[in-house]
């Protein structure tokens, strides 16, 4: 599946590939930037993927601003690793790295269960990548929101059951239903939105009278 932007400027592409990335966004080089890529694992959470995409490709974003991308790590607890680049969270499953070098400045995240079976899913920023979305994706990374799932126990990889807390509850149908309907609706809602007019400099009266 590959998606395109009007401009065509950036594609999304879903290649499902058992050793490799299955999600790899490409953009194309512009007047102030190279071209850039970043991409996902199989098993990334789809909000975390989302928000990247939500903040690519929001009108209101302002990509010229100065971030961070380790600032949500360090605000969520996460610590430096030992001789690396790099931040690990509370829990010790997941870590973020930074590789700067004369060649490369990359960003990569990991997450993992033990050492022994390997990473559950990785994302890759290529060089050039906007620092305000890598920003975004380690923001929705610390984010403690539970990830909403269907009650039904395939939609819960089994490899990480044992630390995952679960909490049932119950919704209407036709809310289901329409998650997705509404969330289309509502990020098309942003592009169609007229600006807002700064308000008008009001006039001082010519007999101001009695005021309050």
């Amino acid at each position: 599946m590959i998606l395109s932007s009007p401009g065509q400027k950036a594609r999304l592409r879903l290649e499902p590939d058992p050793d490799g990335q299955w999600w790899t966004l490409h953009h194309a080089p512009e007047r102030d930037r190279p071209a850039w890529y970043a991409s996902f694992g199989a098993r990334t959470p789809v909000e975390i993927i989302a928000a990247l995409t939500d903040a690519l490709t929001d009108p209101a974003t302002d990509a010229a601003v100065d971030v961070d991308p380790s600032e949500p790590l360090t605000k969520a607890d996460w610590t430096p690793l030992p001789d690396k680049d790099g931040l690990v969270s509370p829990d010790g499953k997941a870590y973020v790295e930074h590789y700067v070098s004369a060649t490369s400045n990359c960003w990569w995240a990991t997450t993992l269960l033990s050492e022994s079976q390997g990473p559950v899913w990785q994302a890759h920023f290529g060089e050039h990548t906007p620092p305000h979305l890598i920003t975004t994706f380690t923001r929705a990374l610390a984010d403690p929101s539970p990830l909403p799932r269907t009650g039904n126990p395939l939609s819960i990889p089994g490899y990480g059951t044992k630390l995952i807390t679960r909490t049932y509850r119950e919704l209407p149908a036709v809310q289901v239903a329409l998650a997705l309907e509404d969330r289309v609706h509502a990020l098309a809602a942003r592009r169609a939105a007229p600006p807002t007019a700064p308000p008008a400099p009001r006039r001082p009266p010519t007999n101001p009278g009695h005021t309050r």
